[in-house]
């Protein structure tokens, strides 16, 4: 049963979609990519103006939620830099260090287990995997489309569930 007293859920990704992960890609175009490298310069992306805005608009009707396919080992800097953007406060969910499986899965899996108890309102991702997979789950979706694509990024997260 849903929570009715609660404000529901804006759940929003972080690379790609709050934050600029262009100057880190570098990391991913190597052979073997350098994953270590890509999270550890997480700490120095700029904030995405589209992003910031709509998660800022969000909060004033939504509690906010971060859903990053980051790995558990950031969790500290990732707390971190959403403070130091001035980003809304809220439950980070992350992927626990061992797991490659696809976004589109552990982010659909997420989704559901928040929707059992709340409303979720919509989702907010750059991923297009992700945003389909959760649309036919029946969520509202806001795809992240104001950074850059990057096809190595792209690769990594379907294929080696890293990110």
């Amino acid at each position: 049963m849903k929570d009715q007293s609660s404000r529901p859920l804006a759940v929003f990704d972080l690379d790609g979609t709050l934050a600029d992960t262009a100057h880190r890609q570098r990391f991913l175009e190597r052979s073997p990519r350098d994953w270590a490298g890509f999270f550890a310069a997480a700490s120095e992306d700029p904030p995405l103006a589209e992003g910031v805005a709509l998660v800022l608009s969000s909060a004033r009707e939504c509690e906010v939620v971060y859903l990053t396919g980051r790995p558990e080992r950031c969790r500290r800097a990732t707390v971190e830099w959403l403070a130091g953007h001035g980003l809304p406060e809220g439950r980070i969910w992350m992927r626990r260090n061992d797991d490659r499986r696809p976004a589109r899965r552990t982010k659909l899996e997420i989704l559901r287990r928040l929707a059992r108890d709340r409303e979720v309102r919509v989702l907010v991702d750059d991923d297009e995997f992700v945003c389909e997979e959760a649309e036919r789950a029946g969520f509202t979706v806001v795809r992240a489309r104001w950074a850059a694509a990057s096809a190595a990024l792209k690769d990594a997260q379907e294929r080696e569930g890293r990110t």
